[in-house]
């Protein structure tokens, strides 16, 4: 193969996998953008939580 052909027969074979692939419908896309979100926001408030309670257990600790 020469330095042409090389690029053209990659770029046939990237679309050719790209073809199989499974695209998520709109509706699964914002489900999981959603559960995501969801999920995200309640672990930031749960370490938030607890570290607002060691902040204050080390505070109490070391005053």
């Amino acid at each position: 193969m020469n330095i042409i052909a090389k690029p053209i027969n990659f770029l046939r074979e990237v679309r050719a996998e790209l073809g199989k692939v499974a695209w998520s419908t709109r509706q699964e896309l914002m489900a999981s953008t959603i559960v995501v979100i969801v999920v995200t926001t309640i672990l930031g408030v749960f370490i938030g939580v607890i570290d607002m309670f060691l902040s204050k257990l080390l505070s109490l600790l070391f005053k």
